[in-house]
């Protein structure tokens, strides 16, 4: 759904008191981005001083209370935990009995549905996935990356229009994954850009132990240009020795690596293996240079079984 389709307003949630529990990088943002929809935080829990901060920098004035205080005071509650600590947090708020009947509950994490929720849906909540499909940094520069953010969205069906228009408030796009798919779904966003981001920090390690003294500056153009190739046509934007064939070029770039950077021996060779295979696929590596490539990846350079793939 595009911005510019607003629902209905009387389709539109009233204006909320909002709450945070867990004032991660996301929780913070969220609310801010909320409040500029016009709701209102009134409250926001957070243990480590980094979490502190963070609320007062985001949520100047909204005081920092007990979870379960959060839930008594807010129409709206944002559960940004981890992952692995939300399931846990959900039992232990409906087993204090702060969780109120017709209270939204709202968690942001990619893995989960809305099935993580049941024990505070028992408890007569209403449970929302609102899963921003972005990182963030927990500064002010995360609200205005909201804007045409896609969030992946699961919700029961009678909540839809709800979720719709709390994601379009926060000035983001609605993407409905079914409840089975939140897992894979979540895969995908963290191979792309979790990983990413350690592809990125190494190469600009070997840059630097190659002598270039602004990584970033050369890496920019280059990795900007690569991405929107890649959004835009997909495996027909694979280039590189791997796509091309160059076994020989292979065999140097991991003899280096071994020298100068072992431990990325193994992601490199996994990554070639992966490149090789789509490009083989896609007919851009031809067959009669694939067999001295694949060999090249199977064996190193030494003779010698690759590292991990």
């Amino acid at each position: 759904m595009s911005t510019s389709q607003l629902p209905d307003p009387k389709d539109r949630p009233a204006r909320l008191t909002v709450g945070v529990v867990g004032a991660g990088r996301v929780g913070p943002a969220l609310a801010a981005s909320l409040q500029l929809a016009g709701h209102r935080p009134v409250a926001v829990s957070g243990v480590s001083d980094a979490s502190r901060r963070r609320a007062a920098q985001l949520l100047p004035d909204v005081p920092l209370v007990p979870p379960a205080e959060v839930l008594q005071r807010a129409d709206l509650v944002l559960l940004t935990v981890p992952d692995d600590t939300l399931p846990g947090l959900v039992e232990g708020l409906v087993e204090t009995g702060s969780v109120r009947p017709g209270q939204l509950l709202v968690h942001t994490s990619g893995r989960y549905g809305t099935k993580v929720l049941d024990p505070a849906l028992r408890a007569g909540a209403l449970p929302l996935a609102l899963h921003p499909a972005m990182t963030f940094t927990g500064t002010p520069v995360d609200v205005q990356r909201l804007a045409g953010c896609s969030f992946g969205v699961t919700a029961p069906d009678q909540l839809r229009l709800a979720a719709e228009a709390l994601v379009i408030e926060m000035g983001g796009e609605p993407e409905w994954i079914a409840e089975e798919r939140r897992p894979l779904y979540h895969a995908a966003l963290a191979l792309g850009a979790n990983h990413l981001v350690t592809l990125v920090a190494q190469s600009m390690e070997l840059l630097r132990e190659a002598g270039v003294e602004a990584p970033d500056r050369m890496l920019g153009p280059l990795l900007g240009a690569a991405l929107d190739n890649a959004l835009r046509s997909g495996d027909a934007a694979l280039t590189g020795p791997v796509a091309r064939g160059d076994a020989g070029t292979v065999a140097a770039h991991v003899a280096e690596l071994r020298k100068h950077a072992p431990q990325t021996v193994a992601g490199y060779l996994a990554m070639a293996r992966a490149t090789a295979d789509r490009a083989l696929a896609h007919g851009l590596l031809k067959p009669e240079l694939a067999e001295d490539l694949l060999g090249v990846l199977a064996n190193g350079t030494d003779g010698t079984k690759g590292e991990a793939g």
